[in-house]
């Protein structure tokens, strides 16, 4: 026969309150989900505690012992929610109308399974921005400022939005719990949901001096500046993320990211594809004929020389390779570079002298022949 007073760790003379506070400690204690837990104690507390903390079934049981609750007696040993076959969950209020505020034992089982209790989540927003760039701060990175203007910290309060050596009082709205418990009536029954305060925004307790300046919310309106890395190699259209540089929390919560979109300035020569730079040469026929090296800028003002193109080359793409764009991540001085594309152009004079014309004519008799 077992003796629920002695599983409870009580005696008979127990008052109602006593066996609430002695389950509620071993709930804690025993819970499955719980480091340590034991699923077999856990449900033999349980079934303790709704023999106990009923009136009738203690009576039952002081007069009769645990046989009044046997099998087809009435009793169900899963009524906490947990299923003969394992831990389905069905849960049933009626077992609990004495248990009180019955949060706390799901808090402590959740915490210690690493679960923190919820509360309304007060981050900054996340803010996007963009920022234009010219070719050439693009292939050789730079620092630049940008000016935006967002919710800041509040400087006379320090971000808390209230001035805490003016003391706190206890929130009598949620009694000091931060949350409050709402149950409506549905369809199924009785449904019961925690929210937090609206009164003290979940902290439990209401400052004794709210800052003036920001109405208590810890933030206000203003111009921000902040300096951006460009590193070379980077593309048009990626994006930066700079941490914790968006919209400041409310009451000292985390600040939200920056995230900056980078757009490219046309260029009067270059045009970008991938890590490739690709140029147009304007090349003069007579170079071509003579077969001179032609002598090209690149965007980091440094001069190569190319072989001017011949015949059939005058359709197709000369590539020079490592004298493009870095490759994003890796420097401006790196080898590691995208190639240099040269498309060329023959450039036809628009007027010719008579002169110019007779030794064109001339040239032409004598290539031909």
């Amino acid at each position: 026969m077992k003796d629920y007073y002695k599983i409870l760790g009580v005696d008979k003379a127990a008052s109602p309150d006593d066996i609430k506070k002695a389950f509620r400690r071993l709930a804690h204690q025993y819970h499955p989900d719980r480091p340590g837990g034991n699923e077999a104690r856990f449900k033999e507390v349980n079934e303790a505690y709704q023999i106990l903390s009923s009136v009738d079934k203690r009576r039952q049981y002081d007069q009769f012992g645990s046989g009044a609750f046997s099998q087809g007696a009435g009793f169900n040993p899963s009524g906490f929610g947990f299923s003969q076959n394992g831990f389905g969950f069905q849960f049933d209020p009626s077992q609990f109308e004495d248990l009180g505020n019955f949060s706390d034992i799901f808090e402590g089982i959740f915490e210690g399974m690493g679960v923190k209790r919820r509360k309304t989540y007060h981050r900054g927003a996340d803010l996007s921005a963009s920022m234009l760039l010219t070719l050439e701060e693009v292939f050789s990175g730079t620092e630049k400022k940008l000016a935006y203007e967002t919710y800041v910290k509040c400087g006379e309060c320090e971000g808390a939005g209230n001035f805490a050596k003016e003391g706190f009082t206890k929130c009598e709205k949620c009694g000091g719990k931060g949350d409050i418990r709402e149950t409506k009536s549905g369809f199924f029954g009785n449904i019961s949901q925690i929210r937090e305060c609206d009164r003290c925004q979940g902290t439990g307790q209401i400052p004794n001096k709210v800052c003036k300046k920001c109405s208590g919310d810890g933030r206000v309106k203003a111009k921000k500046e902040v300096l951006v890395r460009i590193v070379p190699g980077i593309h048009s259209g990626q994006i930066i993320k700079i941490a914790h540089e968006g919209e400041a929390g409310a009451r000292g919560a985390e600040a939200g990211d920056l995230y900056v979109k980078i757009d490219l300035i046309s260029h009067a020569r270059f045009s970008v594809e991938g890590d490739d730079l690709r140029v147009k040469v304007p090349v003069s026929i007579l170079d071509i004929l003579l077969k001179k090296e032609l002598l090209i800028e690149t965007l980091d003002k440094k001069t190569i020389k190319v072989p001017s193109p011949q015949e059939t080359a005058l359709n197709t793409e000369l590539r020079v390779p490592h004298e493009g764009m870095p490759k994003l991540g890796q420097g401006t001085f790196s080898k590691k570079r995208g190639d240099l594309v040269i498309t060329f152009e023959i450039k036809v004079p628009k007027k010719i002298s008579v002169k110019a014309k007779k030794l064109l004519d001339d040239l032409r008799e004598e290539i031909e022949d």
